[in-house]
């Protein structure tokens, strides 16, 4: 398989600090899309980041959230940010909450807004799956801004309750 790297940041959910990774990502097969866009897509790989995440499922066991701009800014990103994070693991059951973004939150936390699990973070220009970029760690105090100001997308808590929820009907 034609895998080709990009730089990429990781947020730890152990606390450690966020560092660089290589985010390989694979050549997509053509859709009917195809004929209108002008370079080919290539699909991430960032659970190979993820720990806990369901094997086998590929891109089925993650999402992604796009950063086009920071609250108060009238322009977008030249060079936007994607967010991947995991959302079904291995075992069913909700990720740990990820103590690098919460510490980035500090006061500003609240649990059911938590960011759970490694979270991977890439760049790209134009579209995310056509044209990424290397990130760097110059780009980490944008990313802190917005962790800052941003809990995790519905999904992520809303399948964390769901499976705590369903976990109580068993008793």
């Amino acid at each position: 398989m034609d895998f080709l790297p990009f730089e990429a940041i990781l947020f730890p959910s152990d606390g450690r600090p966020p560092t660089l990774v290589q985010l390989m990502t694979s050549p997509m097969p053509p859709t009917h899309h195809a004929a209108y866009t002008t370079s080919p897509s290539r699909m991430p790989h960032p659970e190979m980041h993820m720990d806990y995440i369901a094997e086998g499922l590929g891109s089925r066991a993650w999402k992604y959230q796009l950063v086009e701009a920071l609250d108060g800014m009238n322009r977008k990103f030249a060079n936007p940010y994607i967010i991947f994070y995991p959302t079904i693991s291995r075992d069913g059951m909700p990720f740990p909450i990820n103590k690098s973004i919460r510490d980035i939150q500090g006061r500003a936390f609240k649990e059911e807004h938590a960011w759970r699990g490694n979270i991977v973070v890439a760049k790209y220009r134009e579209n995310p799956f056509s044209s990424m970029v290397n990130a760097s760690m110059s780009d980490f105090p944008i990313l802190k801004n917005y962790f800052l100001t941003h809990g995790a997308p519905r999904q992520v808590r809303g399948a964390a309750f769901l499976l705590w929820t369903a976990s109580l009907s068993t008793f």
